[in-house]
């Protein structure tokens, strides 16, 4: 770049030029957005709600570093105080799209999580990266896992609270399955609570519950408070799951096709860039750890994005599974797998009462052609198969062929 066209762009498009040739986004691609069949966006500006977690960022940097305004649209991203409110404001048309739980997505869809509405899983926004924390008060009692847990459950009996994010999503999903395959009935051995994200640590620290799933930062706030400990990764229970997804309405993608792919494009580029270097995490986590994002201190975030952990009990490890936002397209495709898993958790725990047609439900939500098609036009590659298979930590596997012979498999169940 010559000192003369550096001194005509601002700052931040320098940053934006610079980071679009980081990722590697050929020229052509920009003009593939207008070029399919005369398709301007039909909303130029729309407003994505997030919750205060780390796996908010792709949605943040995708308007911070201006890839949105890049695909025509202007993305307004706006902090939520629950999932229960993302939901709500989902469903009434107050946000346009969601940083938001798998399982609350399908929970609307059928009417099990509120108010039904039929809903779209747009695609994936990042894999791993939430934990399970045990107070500090636990631990020191020897329950720092869920094996001595259950060990104390049933030498010191008294009510212990668990909490979760939101009845159907994957932190009180995650959290059923670590204790159910401890041993533990999270229906009749234990309290299960909901507690938004951001108030976790809070609410830890005033003895509201025992130990609580959730994204991060808020583990690692626990640790850094001297409040909690991580008992597991959700890495540890199921290797690359799937996490947070970019949520609408079917209504939505039916009536705005051209604005659903503007800001599929510029979440997919955020992510790509995330993902392609130390120095722009280290800009993530900065951007994000503001007060208008998650609102914390930025060494809450940057270690565990970079995989180093540590327990709260003098461990430390580097995870090679730690968050990750594309991991070469890996992430962010729809697998009908994933969202069926979620059905297969909500049967058990007695939120569907019967079998729901699991294939046919992830094939209403989850958008696999569209995301194709904007993977394609991106130049991202695709895997061939709509299903995956995962071993997850209490060596079950999950492939998604037999739905309801799984959810019916497990012990402890509803």
């Amino acid at each position: 770049m010559t000192d003369l066209l550096k001194t005509s762009l601002n700052r931040r498009t320098v940053l934006q030029a610079a980071t679009v040739g980081a990722v590697g986004v050929s020229p052509a691609l920009r003009a593939l957005v207008h070029a399919q069949g005369s398709d301007a966006p039909e909303k130029k500006e729309v407003k994505i709600g997030f919750i205060p977690l780390t796996d908010c960022a792709s949605v943040v940097m995708a308007s911070v570093l201006g890839f949105d305004k890049k695909y025509g649209v202007t993305i307004i991203p706006t902090k939520e105080a629950s999932w229960a409110g993302v939901r709500d404001k989902l469903v009434n048309g107050e946000l346009d799209f969601a940083h938001v739980l798998y399982g609350l997505v399908y929970g609307v869809h059928l009417g099990t999580a509120g108010p039904k509405k039929d809903m779209a899983v747009l695609m994936s926004l990042n894999n791993n990266g939430q934990a399970i924390t045990l107070s500090k008060a636990l631990a020191d009692k020897g329950a720092v896992d869920g094996p001595s847990l259950a060990k104390l459950m049933a030498k010191e009996k008294r009510e212990y609270t668990f909490a979760g994010t939101f009845p159907t999503g994957t932190h009180a999903m995650w959290m059923h399955y670590w204790l159910a395959a401890a041993g533990i009935n999270p229906l009749s051995g234990a309290k299960l609570i909901t507690v938004p994200p951001p108030q976790m640590v809070a609410n830890m620290r005033v003895g509201n519950m025992d130990g609580f799933c959730v994204g991060e930062p808020w583990n690692h706030r626990a640790i850094m408070d001297g409040i909690g400990i991580t008992a597991n990764t959700t890495q540890d229970i199921w290797k690359d799951h799937p996490e947070k997804v970019l949520g609408t309405s079917a209504e939505f993608v039916k009536k705005n096709p051209n604005t659903t792919r503007a800001v599929m494009m510029a979440v997919l580029e955020a992510s790509q860039w995330i993902d392609a270097s130390l120095s722009n995490k280290m800009k993530m986590a900065e951007t994000v750890a503001g007060k208008a994002y998650v609102n914390t201190s930025v060494d809450a975030i940057n270690q565990r994005i970079l995989g180093r952990y540590q327990n709260g009990l003098g461990k430390t490890w580097d995870d090679p599974n730690h968050m990750k936002f594309f991991n070469d397209g890996a992430v962010n495709f729809p697998y009908l797998s994933d969202g069926m898993w979620f059905l297969t958790q909500h049967k058990r725990w007695g939120l569907l009462k019967d079998h729901p047609d699991y294939l046919g439900v992830a094939k209403q939500i989850n958008q696999i052609d569209l995301y194709k098609s904007v993977a394609s036009a991106m130049k991202i590659n695709v895997p061939k198969d709509v299903m995956r298979s995962s071993k997850l930590l209490d060596g079950v596997v999950w492939d998604g062929k037999e739905p309801a012979k799984y959810a019916d498999s497990f012990k402890i169940k509803a």
